[in-house]
């Protein structure tokens, strides 16, 4: 709801140059609280760890209507990126909890579809209430429905059988809570793939404007719908022919839509260059959930699903803080961006490729 509005909020504060920020600061600290909500979903449950994020995401919302200064805005993205980076891992934990192995690439999708149905509708009704009632009304409407999902979440019975009581203890990381190796493939790719989900975010709102486009929210809509539409097709494929072959062809896809966006000169031709990539993105997203299950211990899996996602905020912060460097408000470069994630999905390309030809050549 809020993320195509504040590139133009962060102008107003006088911070146009740092947009990249914007992603990449709320990303890393998603990212470093990765092996906390991992290792506390496998511990305390993954209720708790769901509603602290949620509980997260409500206050920070109601904070930024107060704003007044770059820094207090920065620090803001900052502790709001601990909404991200607890609530998915509790999320996918408990739904790999209640699902049986062999519809997890579905379940992983119907997962991916509901949080595609709030991507977008998000962006859409964020941009109509900041346009017709301005934006304390989005982050108070955003707030609001942070609230509706911490009710949902009380109502729901724990599924980790073995449950700790929480002690301070428990936020000591150690070396082996920070990363799960058995998921490392799924990791990499997720990094690789990521970029472009991070120059997305930053650049998508000023390319619209751009070629014309004044509800930066829509483009983000088609992104979702596409994403949406795709997501449950690509779990049921993930399971019944496995996940690497869905994989190779998401990455492609991955690569040909930043290809189509970074090559746009018309609203028509960008609005085709991001549904697209939401068909790919989509089929990547769930996919890599589920490998990612697939391959992590069971008393782990908190762990593993952690590991995945530290990988995938890497890749968006990574994506959102360079694209933004690239970009330097110059709409010359929007090329440069888009290209650039263009190469690195075709490199998520080639390692899954050099991954199959691995698994199927004897040792």
């Amino acid at each position: 709801m809020i993320i195509p509005e504040l590139p133009a909020y962060l102008t107003q504060l006088g911070g146009a140059e740092y947009k990249g920020l914007i992603i990449s600061l709320f990303t890393i600290t998603a990212m470093v609280s990765r092996p906390f909500s991992g290792k506390l979903a496998d511990t305390i449950g993954r209720v708790p760890v769901m509603i602290f994020g949620a509980a997260v995401c409500l206050i920070c919302s109601l904070l930024y209507p107060v704003v007044s200064s770059l820094l207090a805005f920065f620090l803001l993205r900052f502790i709001h990126g601990f909404s991200t980076g607890f609530t998915p891992t509790g999320n996918t934990s408990y739904l790999s909890d209640i699902v049986p192995a062999t519809k997890r690439g579905e379940a992983m999708g119907i997962l991916g579809t509901a949080g595609a149905v709030g991507m977008a509708a998000g962006p859409a009704l964020g941009g109509t209430l900041a346009n017709q009632f301005g934006l304390d009304m989005m982050f108070y409407c955003s707030s609001f429905f942070a609230f509706v999902s911490i009710v949902i979440l009380i109502r729901i019975k724990e599924t980790l059988n073995k449950k700790q009581s929480f002690s301070f203890h428990l936020l000591k990381i150690n070396r082996s809570d920070l990363f799960e190796p058995l998921v490392l493939i799924p990791c990499m790719v997720m990094l690789l793939s990521a970029f472009a989900y991070g120059a997305v975010l930053t650049i998508i709102p000023d390319f619209g404007q751009f070629v014309g486009i004044k509800n930066k929210g829509l483009l983000f809509t088609f992104l979702t719908i596409a994403s949406l539409l795709i997501r449950l097709l690509a779990g049921k494929a993930s399971d019944r022919f496995g996940r690497l072959p869905v994989l190779l062809v998401s990455t492609v896809g991955i690569a040909i839509s930043m290809f189509v966006i970074a090559t746009a000169e018309t609203s028509f031709q960008l609005i085709a260059g991001v549904s697209l990539y939401g068909l790919a993105q989509g089929s990547t997203s769930p996919t890599l959930l589920a490998w990612a299950t697939d391959l992590s211990h069971e008393e782990f899996k908190g762990r593993g699903i952690a590991s995945l996602y530290i990988f995938m905020e890497m890749g968006i912060g990574l994506g959102a803080f360079i694209s933004g460097l690239l970009y330097g408000n110059d709409p010359s470069r929007f090329i440069i961006v888009f290209m650039t994630a263009a190469t690195l999905g075709a490199i998520a390309f080639l390692y899954l490729l050099s991954v199959r030809h691995r698994q199927k050549t004897p040792a």
